[in-house]
C-alpha cells in the first residue's frame, strides 16, 4: 500500500507541476460574491475564524502595555541582539499587524522564531493559520504564498488549515494558478489533506477547466480512494462539474455515483446536466415532471432548478416536438410552484457553507438549572 501511495504521489506531483507550464488558463476573477459585495469563501466560518481573529486583535491592542510602536521597536532590537523570541511575543505581534510594513517585521520574527524552535514540535502552538488570517485580512495573498514556499520555514506551516486558508484566499481573488502552486507545495511538504483540502483542490481544478486540471482532479480522487479518504459531497460536485465541462460524461457519472446523499440543489442540477450530456432525455423529462408535480419522497428537500440549467434542457429538446411540448408544460409548473432559481450552477457550487457547529451548540444548550434542576425559562434560553 505504501509503495502504491508513493507512486501515486510522484505521478500527482508530476501532473501538478506540468500543469503550471502548459498554459493552464484561469486567472480571471469570476469567483462568487455575495449580494452585498462582501467576500465569499469556500470554507466555513468555523475554519476561517476571521471574526474571531479580528475580535482578538482589538482585545490585544486594548490590553497592550505601552504603544504598538514601542512593542515593535523592542522586537526589532531583540532581532538585532539575537535574543530569544517568545511564543507569546510572536502571537501578540501577529495580532498587532495592520499594514504590509508590519507584516514584513512579522516575517523576520517568524524566521527567527522558527530557527530557534525548529525541533520543538510537541505541544507547539500553530502560528500558520494565524499568519494566514492576517494575510487574508490585509489582502496579502502573494506574500503568504511566497512565505509558505520558503525552504527555511519547512515545518512552520505543517497543518492543512494554513494551506486551506491560503488556497481559499487565492481562489476568491481568481488566482487559480497561484492556488494550484499552493496545492503543489502542500503535497511537496507532505501535509495531510483534510476534507476541506479536497474541496479546494477540486474547486481550483474546476475553475482552471483544462485537460491538465481534469487529470489532477481524477488523480487526486483515485489517491483519496486508495487512502480510504471519503470525499465530501461538495468536493464530488466540483469533480462532476469539471468532468462535464471537459465532456468526460462517464467520469462525471462515476463521481456522481460516489455521492452518498445527492439530494442537494447542486446535485440535482448536476444530475440534469448529466442526463443532457448522456442524451437520456425521456428520463430527464420524467425527473422534471416529478419535481413539478411534487411526486417526491418526504426526505427530499424542495427541488429547485437553475434557469441556466433549464435553458440547456430547452436547447437540447428544441428539435424534438413531443419532448419540447412536455418540457414547456413542466417548465410552467416549476415556475408557478417556485422551483426555478436565477442562481447559476457556478454560484451553487461556489457558495459559502454554513457552520454546523453553531446548530449543535444550540441543541446541546443546557435546559435545566444546575441549582434547582427546574427547566430554564424560555426568555433565559433566548439570551
Amino acid at each position: 500500500m505504501a509503495a502504491v501511495s508513493q507512486a501515486f504521489k510522484g505521478f500527482l506531483l508530476q501532473a501538478l507541476r506540468s500543469s503550471l507550464y502548459t498554459g493552464v488558463s484561469g486567472s480571471g476573477s469570476s469567483c462568487c460574491r455575495c449580494p452585498l459585495g462582501a467576500k465569499r469563501y469556500l470554507l466555513t466560518d468555523n475554519v476561517m475564524k476571521l471574526k474571531e481573529f479580528q475580535h482578538r486583535k482589538v482585545a490585544i491592542a486594548r490590553n497592550l502595555l505601552g504603544t504598538k510602536e514601542t512593542y515593535f521597536k523592542n522586537l526589532e532590537e531583540k532581532l538585532t541582539q539575537h535574543k530569544l523570541i517568545l511564543n507569546e511575543e510572536l502571537k501578540t505581534l501577529l495580532h498587532l499587524c495592520d499594514s504590509q510594513d508590519d507584516v514584513q517585521l512579522a516575517k523576520n520574527v517568524i524566521y527567527r522564531y522558527h530557527a530557534e524552535n525548529r525541533n520543538v514540535s510537541f505541544g507547539k502552538y500553530k502560528f500558520g493559520p494565524l499568519f494566514m488570517r492576517l494575510c487574508y485580512e490585509l489582502d496579502l495573498e502573494e506574500s503568504a504564498l511566497e512565505l509558505i514556499k520558503e525552504q527555511h520555514l519547512r515545518g512552520f506551516f505543517s497543518d492543512s488549515t494554513s494551506f486551506n486558508i491560503l488556497m481559499d484566499m487565492l481562489f476568491i481573488k481568481g488566482k487559480y494558478k497561484s492556488a494550484l502552486e499552493a496545492l503543489i507545495e502542500m503535497k511537496n511538504q507532505d501535509v495531510t489533506f483534510s476534507k476541506d483540502t479536497y474541496v479546494l483542490a477540486f474547486a481550483i481544478c474546476y475553475k482552471l477547466n483544462s485537460p491538465e486540471s481534469f487529470k489532477i482532479c481524477t488523480t487526486l480522487g483515485e489517491e483519496a480512494l486508495i487512502k480510504g479518504d471519503v470525499l465530501s459531497r461538495r468536493a464530488s460536485c466540483f469533480a462532476v462539474a469539471l468532468a462535464l465541462k471537459q465532456n468526460q460524461v462517464a467520469k462525471a457519472m462515476s463521481f456522481f455515483s460516489q455521492i452518498m446523499k445527492p439530494e442537494s440543489i447542486t446535485c440535482m442540477n448536476l444530475n440534469i446536466i448529466i442526463h443532457i450530456h448522456s442524451n437520456m432525455l425521456e428520463t430527464l423529462i420524467e425527473i422534471l415532471k416529478d419535481a413539478a408535480e411534487g411526486n417526491l419522497s418526504n426526505f427530499v428537500k424542495k427541488q429547485e432548478f437553475s434557469e441556466e440549467v433549464l435553458a440547456a434542457v430547452r436547447e437540447k429538446v428544441k428539435d424534438i416536438p413531443n419532448l419540447r411540448a412536455r418540457f414547456e408544460e413542466i417548465y410552467e409548473k416549476l415556475h408557478v410552484s417556485g422551483r426555478v432559481t436565477t442562481l447559476t450552477l457556478d454560484a451553487m457550487l461556489c457558495h459559502t457553507p454554513r457552520d454546523r457547529t453553531s446548530h449543535l451548540v444550540l441543541l446541546n444548550k443546557r435546559t435545566a438549572s444546575r441549582r434547582t434542576s427546574q427547566p430554564l425559562s424560555q426568555s433565559l434560553l433566548a439570551e
